[in-house]
């Protein structure tokens, strides 16, 4: 959406321009059949954003870890995932988790109308993110996306009403589209340093920050998250991902972001989280106006470990975000989706998390391109952990969870303020029994047995 002036259009609580917009239809990908939409029935009924997969032939053994775990990834950790125990296979997750968020919707509109606002504002964003989770299990362009990803819209909007600090929906022109974000403003006067949040590719922006502890705001940081394409947002307009055009949408979000009079121009720092942190490596290669980039979760290293190693979710996942039509024209696509020869490339100050027996990123591979990074960094290895880790270890479905993003905001804060990487070239061995990286007895090593 532009203004009078042809600029990008700020989202401002309770804009009507942008309700209308939100709860608009979005547009079917290009490719996008025009005689409507229809459930493939056989291999012979391929169609763009949903071939035939030779993955597909686990589905048996997929459905049944869903049902028994709860979860579609990361299966390597205990303990039940989010779904529901009435989802028995993959096709299920979507109207299941719609009703859950259906359901917080209706309570946080109910809590509301009783003049209960932080009861309400909390519950709006839990429906945002089963809403959230329901639609990002449908891999194609059609009403139930619609529906879903309506819902989640909707739901955080009421996010922004009730919420203790302002919340802007941004539309930011691009490539003859649109990419979008969630600016979330610290109080107070004059310029700040800014979170730019990169998500995963089962994330949107609006998983992070949670407003209720919204952990950058705590540190007088804002935080601009992003759907670039394969995200969110882009995702609904038929905005195709590539192998580079990712970091091409985040140039022209930063952009942006150097217009506002509450950005510190010299202060933007990448936090890329999961998948994130293959496009925030990459954004940190290609633009240089970025101070500093953390990025936890390893997901830059080769995808064979993603699309063929980890949970046929991903390369499901793949073939829509790419709208490909065919097994190997994801395969091509996604070859050029890799960080060799760009390591180098990195400037600023890096942070890097990994678990030690991450299936997507063996750790050896997340050695190698370590090891080819030329600016200040420091890799911290998580051991006997997977790709979710916990500096912590408190288990993820606490309500005080995702602990990495806080070590993350001060480590961020901590480049804004002009102090040094600390341990620049080395691997910080986090054992279970140690105090953290910040501790000055931490272990610098790169192997168990070291």
């Amino acid at each position: 959406m532009l203004n009078r002036h042809g600029g990008a259009f700020q989202c401002r609580l309770r804009c009507a321009a942008c309700v209308m917009f939100a709860h608009a239809p979005l547009l079917h990908s290009a490719r996008a059949s025009s005689t409507g939409e229809q459930a493939m029935s056989s291999p012979k009924d391929g169609k763009t954003g949903r071939p035939h997969l030779r993955r597909d032939n686990q589905k048996w053994l997929f459905d049944w870890v869903i049902k028994e775990t709860g979860k579609v990834f990361h299966f390597q950790p205990d303990g039940r995932g989010r779904l529901p125990r009435n989802v028995r296979n993959h096709d299920m997750i979507s109207k299941h988790m719609g009703l859950s968020g259906r359901r917080l919707e209706r309570m946080a509109e109910a809590e509301a109308a009783a003049g209960h606002p932080e009861t309400a504002m909390e519950l709006y964003f839990n429906a945002a993110l089963n809403y959230f989770d329901a639609q990002h299990t449908v891999f194609e362009t059609n009403d139930e996306k619609r529906f879903l990803h309506g819902g989640l819209i909707r739901c955080y909007d009421k996010v922004r009403e009730h919420a203790p600090y302002q919340i802007e929906r941004v539309q930011i022109p691009w490539n003859g589209t649109f990419v979008s974000g969630n600016l979330h403003l610290a109080p107070g006067a004059g310029p700040k340093p800014v979170v730019f949040y990169v998500p995963g590719c089962d994330q949107s922006k609006e998983a992070w920050p949670n407003p209720h502890c919204n952990q950058a705001l705590l540190r007088g940081l804002h935080v601009f998250s992003f759907d670039g394409p394969g995200q969110g947002e882009c995702n609904l307009r038929g905005v195709r991902l590539t192998a580079d055009n990712y970091e091409q949408a985040a140039s022209a979000a930063i952009d942006y972001l150097l217009t506002r009079p509450e950005i510190d121009p010299k202060k933007i720092g990448v936090f890329a989280l999961s998948f994130g942190s293959h496009w925030g490596m990459r954004i940190a290669a290609t633009d240089h106006r970025i101070a500093a980039i953390a990025a936890p979760w390893a997901s830059y290293v080769d995808k064979y470990f993603l699309l063929n190693e980890e949970s046929p979710r991903y390369k499901q996942l793949f073939a829509y975000l790419t709208q490909s039509n065919s097994e190997e024209e994801i395969d091509a696509l996604v070859a050029g989706m890799n960080m060799e020869g760009r390591m180098g490339e990195i400037r600023c100050p890096t942070l890097l998390v990994s678990g030690e027996y991450d299936p997507r990123a063996p750790l050896d591979e997340v050695y190698r391109l370590f090891d080819q990074i030329t600016a200040p960094a420091e890799l911290w290895v998580c051991p006997d952990q997977h790709h979710t880790t916990s500096l912590t270890l408190a288990p993820r479905n606490q309500v005080w969870e995702g602990d990495i993003n806080s070590f993350v905001c001060d480590w961020l804060r901590d480049r804004f303020n002009g102090l040094p990487v600390k341990y620049p070239g080395q691997v910080l061995y986090l054992d279970a029994n140690g105090a953290g990286p910040n501790s000055q007895a931490v272990t610098l090593k790169r192997r168990w047995f070291d």
